[in-house]
């Protein structure tokens, strides 16, 4: 067996990474103990009754297992923990995921357990990143594609990840995508698509669909254009919100734009959108064309099967990364499972939040070859059969959110 210096485990991460390999390690049932206890930094002299790993697991449903794991312990060094972790591990040939977004529109918020519960699931987790406040409070900020349908574009090209659907069957695939949306006015003309079911600000044209809400939420300082059947048929200057028709969308559009939506679309004008979502994985293109259901998280956690963790790149701070916060994450393991996982944090004494590279380093540990991070902080929730199995952080508990992935067994 090796032998473990404990001067060289200068932080947590590189505890976590010691920890993983003692389990690996066959050993006396007396040797193991102290073994761990030198992993986490602990004296010999040490109480041994502080806790720094229990772990269990029960099958749910055919295919679907949860995890559960508390490791570590409270002390004055955070690197200490404790942290309390839950997994739910997928064999997606005997269950299925489902991505769905609160209240069924593309804005408005929703409890997990709520969302859980109209759906019938028998578990879920929150998922994408979402506006908290305003009028557009729960609109997707990242890709959100449901149903075959794009309601929300990505942000800063981060980290998606894709349900493809075929044959009865489920595949999970991950990367980045960007968005390129445009106007087609008859055949002369055309406008560049800033967004799709969001705010509007200067000089942007954004397009907003059936599945966003029963009206546009606009101010009105704009001009908004009533498509159906593929032509305008009225036009709205200066009067803020307006109803968007089911067969149909909105153009709305404000300085710059607006001034181009007035010249080249009047009423009657035919009109054509042209919305496009393409990977920066130019090889994955052919299964990002036949995933029914996308949603948006970063950074990126894990490719190949190495920590690869892309915030420069997604424009997430460092500090977003470095920070111990509550996390959710969903991956790709090496047999073919999926794994979702929740850590809370943010409560000290029970569990303090991970940094990305720990939370990477714990979905290594489970076999993760993809992972990409999700929504955190008081976002991350867990339910299981209608009941919390973790611990929001958020002093009231659990958090309305705007997006989950429900899971069923088959």
């Amino acid at each position: 067996m090796p032998s473990i210096n404990i001067a060289l485990l200068r932080s947590a991460h590189d505890r976590l990474r010691v920890f993983r390999s003692i389990r690996q390690v066959r050993c006396h049932a007396v040797v193991l103990p102290l073994l761990l206890v030198a992993a986490f930094g602990l004296h010999a002299q040490e109480p041994t009754t502080q806790s720094t790993s229990n772990q269990k697991s029960e099958f749910i449903a055919p295919g679907i297992e949860h995890i559960q794991i508390t490791r570590g312990y409270k002390s004055e060094k955070e690197g200490t923990g404790p942290w309390f972790i839950n997994m739910l591990r997928i064999d997606l040939g005997r269950a299925r995921l489902q991505m769905v977004h609160a209240l069924d529109e593309a804005v408005g918020l929703e409890t997990v357990s709520s969302m859980a519960a109209r759906y019938r699931a028998l578990a879920a987790v929150n998922s994408g990143y979402f506006r908290t406040i305003g009028t557009y409070r729960g609109d997707s900020v990242g890709t959100e594609v449901l149903h075959g349908k794009l309601l929300s574009e990505p942000n800063n090209v981060r980290a998606a990840a894709g349900l493809i659907e075929r044959d009865g069957k489920q595949e999970l695939i991950f990367g980045h995508l960007k968005f390129d949306g445009q106007v087609v006015a008859g055949a002369r003309s055309t406008h560049t698509i800033s967004g799709l079911n969001r705010p509007r600000v200067d000089n942007e044209l954004i397009v907003f669909t059936p599945e966003f809400h029963r009206t546009t939420l606009t101010e009105p300082n704009g001009l908004e254009l009533i498509v159906r059947r593929g032509g305008v048929v009225e036009r709205r200057d200066l009067k803020g919100s307006s109803v968007i028709p089911a067969d149909g969308f909105v153009i709305s559009a404000s300085g710059s734009a607006r001034d181009w939506a007035l010249a080249h679309l009047r009423s009657g004008a035919r009109v054509e959108l042209k919305l496009n979502l393409t990977p920066t994985e130019t090889e994955m293109s052919p299964q990002w064309k036949q995933a029914a259901s996308i949603i948006g998280g970063g950074p990126q956690l894990i490719k190949n099967g190495r920590i690869e963790i892309t915030n420069a790149a997604e424009k997430i701070l460092p500090s977003f990364v470095s920070d111990g916060h509550p996390r959710t994450a969903i991956a790709k393991l090496k047999s073919g499972q999926i794994l979702l996982v929740t850590v809370d944090g943010r409560q000290p004494g029970e569990s303090i939040g991970m940094s990305l590279n720990m939370l990477a380093d714990l979905l290594i540990e489970f076999g993760a070859t993809e992972a990409i991070n999700l929504d955190g902080g008081g976002s991350t929730t867990m339910v299981i059969r209608n009941k919390l199995v973790n611990k929001p952080s958020d002093a009231t508990g659990e958090r309305p959110v705007s997006d989950v992935i429900l899971i069923y067994p088959r």
